[in-house]
């Protein structure tokens, strides 16, 4: 039977898929996929969603990608993708792909904030964005110039962005949406082990006995990572256990063996019962050993607030906020204990009614003694945990002692092995970097941390927030490798490497995401540059940002691939290279960097986020950016004019020349006869067939040198020889991925064990105690000594080569459900759709299986209000509301009191609703907690 071309296509695409995981492909099948295959190009990339890091193999015919297979060669997936995973060609291809920068004009071809999008060339762009650069600088400093960065960057995007803000700019206001991802696992990371990033790997899931997933619905969210856990739980049934613990019942609790639903927040009170009931009943099971080579017992304030705005900031007194968002936002300042938590803040000085008067959140700490860490532990008992978490109020609670009780004897149980997972249920949170540091306290008194098979492990959210918003330091308190803006050492060693002035970084770090919204809602930050996200539909209390945006006198670029809310928001729009229309690099959440080369030309006139910035940095010189500044704060920036002429430069030398155009960058040589530039494309060195017409009006012809490479290998030299080892541009492109540090070569395992980690053998062997451990992260290693209470004496003791177990007590969130707003809101994503659904939203067949986002509810919850599944409510908090779609069967299924309604869908507008409320010491937002109304529509 003839085969149209269509058809002989899928077949050919199918055929392929099937061999990558071993299905027998009938003949006929196989021969036409080999016909169709012919003159098809296949090479290896990094899959475009979620922090896993699955390899994929792209095939490209006549300068499009036609097809896209799972890779078997990738260790991480293993010829596997998950339903997006296929999708990957697709998503460069929708109906409104943006082709050509976009502004704002009036009809006289001016620049109007409240003009219609018109067509322009990249020169009136770049002419805009320098003009409102300056206008910015000269209202505000540098703080007034800032980027809402991205963990979805490659490596090298993130690394020019920064480096021109922080080197060039002076600026520290640019943060990624990465903030909203991890920043909590971040903090709990430099506290706990003074050093950022998981010390296990996926490989612990082949070798581990019992997985925990705290709120991690890791079918949907990790779908390959969990068909590695269900395949491990079907290899042994009997002993491998898995234990979901979560706030609603989704797809991953299908195949639990216990599954906890517990209250919003109380995972903080869940993990100290399991370490009350080690340190209360079972003493014997703590590795005293372990221990006291390895780990030192630590505590904090309790009254940090909640990471919101406080009194005296300028939109607060011109009365931009409700009477009903005050309720909640007066509580940053002070609250009343609850009886809920007064139990939890006995042993650090509360009692039920007293009022906390509330400090910003900090990072400071001391040591106490382990009986003062006993004593913290005192409230969390069987009876009171399990009242105060029971989340189904239909379970029994004896039942549900039951189930907390064999969670903590499977974790107790020796020699049993255990991983605990999490995702943005712990990291989202109002106490997010208290939760993710409860977790290891309890992986640490049983020696069950940075062993194969067991390990405390915070998964990953995006493709490259580990490799380019944390490793390459994309944040707005941090430098490449773990390094901070605040340390002048740091600061140092950056602008040595990057041959600029010393003096020229700026040490103040605080503009995080969150902060940037609420710095243009304060007429503080008047230029902002979108990159690789979409913060207007990803922010809580998204209409606040909005109408400042939109009202206010300053100037929003997005660059994007299509025209999402933050672009529909903005007064210009660039249009964005896709990810495999450029060379690009992401690392994953077990620390794999992936490289992969560009397959194919952008579509219309769209560059890369790299070639934005490189051709940005033509715009500002020495004179323009580099002179004196006072913060907000008081502290100068000081002229460095004068030093940069010592350097080589002159007033007029520009940014390009000093950043991305020096001696250094142009070693880096083209040479299409070597691999791997060889057979490919490569549109910012080079330029392409569809000569486009640059920044300077005239058709771009390249660079002249692999930018990529240089970019990389000067990102990558502040890591070697420091725990943070990449190997060379051209091995990544060799290979599928490496976990650093690597070492002679070698990929890392488990990290701080001396048998697999070459830098905790070192350390092991210069301690000379005998530990077959070395937590040697450098930050926060020297702490003063006291109790629960505070610091009792100020004199500093070293920790080096020691982890941390933190004192940390349940406390309530801001808002909770009451009489008016009864119900608890919890969003977050659905397997087929990526975040905001700017780019799978545009994949027909990921539309048709999830067209419109749902508000998942409780049947009996259904009944009560007077609604159907299938019928419109509105959902309302003090902020805002939204209508979506009821839905009371199905894949998410919360317990009475609680909806379910994910935020991919920008018609049902969900984060206009939740509260923009933040672990105060991460500064990452509490998604999973608010409290709301529903009413028919």
């Amino acid at each position: 039977m003839a085969l149209n071309r269509r058809e002989f296509l899928k077949s050919a695409a199918a055929a392929s898929a099937a061999s990558a995981v071993g299905i027998a492909v009938p003949s006929n099948l196989e021969a036409a996929a080999s016909d169709a295959q012919k003159d098809w190009r296949w090479d290896k990339a990094a899959c475009r969603f979620c922090g896993t890091g699955c390899g994929i193999m792209l095939a490209t015919k006549g300068g499009k990608i036609v097809a896209v297979k799972g890779d078997p060669a990738a260790p991480v997936n293993r010829g596997l993708n998950c339903i997006k995973g296929y999708f990957n060609a697709k998503i460069m291809y929708g109906a409104d792909r943006l082709k050509t920068p976009l502004l704002r004009m009036n009809d006289k071809g001016e620049f109007d904030k409240h003009g219609k999008f018109r067509p322009v060339s990249w020169k009136r762009a770049f002419d805009e964005m320098e003009k409102h650069a300056k206008k910015a600088l000269k209202a505000s400093g540098p703080e007034g110039v800032a980027v809402f960065a991205s963990g979805q960057y490659t490596v090298m995007e993130g690394y020019a962005a920064q480096k021109m803000m922080k080197g060039g700019f002076r600026s520290n206001a640019i943060d990624p949406n990465a903030r909203h991802c991890m920043a909590s696992a971040v903090v709990g990371f430099y506290q706990t082990f003074g050093v950022d990033e998981p010390s296990g790997c996926y490989d612990d899931i082949e070798i581990t006995d019992t997985i925990v997933t705290w709120g991690s619905n890791m079918a949907e969210m990790h779908p390959i990572l969990w068909s590695r856990v269900s395949d491990r739980k079907l290899s042994n049934p009997d002993k491998v256990k898995i234990v979901n613990i979560q706030t609603y019942t989704h797809r991953t609790c299908d195949i639990g063996d216990i599954n906890i639903i517990f209250s919003p927040q109380t995972d903080l009170a869940i993990w100290n019962y399991i370490a009350h009931e080690i340190v209360y009943n079972h003493p014997e099971a703590i590795d005293w050993d372990f221990v006291k080579k390895n780990i030192v017992f630590t505590a904090g304030p309790v009254n940090i607030g909640y990471g919101m705005r406080r009194a005296g900031e300028k939109s607060l007194k011109e009365g931009k906020y409700t009477d009903k968002e005050m309720e909640i936002i007066k509580k940053e300042m002070s609250k009343k204990v609850s009886a809920k938590e007064a139990p939890a803040l006995k042993p650090y000085g509360y009692k039920e009614g007293d009022v906390m008067k509330n400090t910003p959140g900090t990072l400071k700490h001391w040591q106490i003694s382990f009986e003062e860490y006993k004593k913290s532990l005192e409230p969390f008992t069987l009876d009171y945990v399990a009242k105060i978490s029971k989340g189904d109020p239909n379970e029994d609670i004896e039942e549900f002692k039951k189930k907390l009780k064999a969670l903590a004897d499977l974790y107790i149980e020796k020699d049993r092995k255990v991983v605990s997972f999490w995702t943005m249920g712990m990291n989202q949170h109002t106490r997010g970097t208290w939760v993710n540091t409860l977790s290891y306290n309890v992986h640490f008194l049983l020696n069950k941390q940075a062993l194969p098979g067991n390990g405390a492990f915070s998964l990953t959210g995006q493709p490259s927030a580990c490799g380019t918003a944390r490793e390459v330091g994309t944040f707005a308190h941090r430098l490449p490798a773990d390094m901070m803006v605040k340390n002048p050492k740091h600061r140092a060693i950056a602008e040595k490497k990057w041959k600029i002035p010393a003096g020229t970084l700026n040490p103040v770090g605080n503009q995080h995401i969150m902060k940037i919204h609420r710095d243009i809602e304060d007429g503080v930050v008047k230029f902002a540059w979108v990159n690789v996200c979409n913060p207007y539909q990803d922010s809580a209390s998204a209409s606040h940002w909005i109408k400042a945006a939109r009202e206010m006198d300053n100037f929003i670029v997005t660059s994007d691939g299509y025209p999402g809310i933050s672009a529909k928001v903005s007064d210009l729009v660039l249009p964005s290279a896709m990810i495999y229309e450029k060379w690009g690099a992401y690392g994953n959440a077990e620390r794999r960097t992936q490289h992969w080369r560009q397959q194919v030309l952008p579509v219309g006139d769209a560059m890369s986020d790299t070639w934005q910035w490189v051709e940005f940095s033509k715009r500002f010189t020495v004179k323009d950016l580099w002179g004196p500044y006072t913060l907000r704060n008081g502290k100068k920036l000081p002229d460095v004019r004068k030093d940069a002429k010592k350097l080589g430069y002159n007033d007029n030398t520009t940014m390009y020349e000093i950043l991305f155009a020096n001696d250094r960058a142009k070693k880096y040589k083209i040479d299409l006869n070597k691999f791997p530039q060889k057979g490919y494309d490569n549109s910012e060195c080079l330029g392409d067939s569809r000569n486009v017409k640059g920044s300077d009006g005239k058709v771009f012809k390249g660079y002249g040198f692999m930018i990529h490479e240089y970019l990389f290998e000067e990102y990558a030299w502040f890591g070697r020889g420091h725990g943070h080892d990449l190997a060379p541009f051209e091995v990544y492109h060799k290979v599928r991925g490496l976990k650093w540090p690597v070492v002679d070569g070698k990929e890392t395992q488990w990290r701080f064990n001396a048998k697999y980690d070459p830098y905790a053998a070192k350390a092991v062997k210069a301690s000379g105690n005998g530990s077959t451990h070395a937590f040697y992260g450098p930050l926060a290693k020297k702490l003063p000594h006291g109790d629960l209470k505070g610091v009792k004496d100020k004199k500093k003791t070293s920790l080096k080569n020691k982890a941390k177990i933190f004192a940390r007590p349940y406390m309530d969130p801001p808002e909770m459900p009451d009489a008016n707003y009864d119900t608890w809101l919890c969003t977050g994503r659905v397997l087929e759709h990526w975040h905001s659904g700017t780019m799978t939203m545009r994949v027909p067949e990921l539309f048709r299986a999830v067209p419109e986002a749902l508000c998942y509810m409780n049947p009996k919850d259904a009944k009560a209000k007077g609604v159907k599944r299938g019928e419109l409510v509105w959902v309302e908090s003090r902020r805002g509301k939204v209508k979506a779609r009821v839905e009371t069967r199905g894949r998410n299924r919360p317990p009475q009191g609680l909806v379910f309604v994910p935020w991919f869908d920008e018609k049902v507008f969900i984060n206009k609703v939740c509260l923009d409320a933040t672990c105060p010491m991460s500064k990452q937002t509490d998604y999973k907690k608010c409290a709301v109304k529903i009413t028919k529509a």
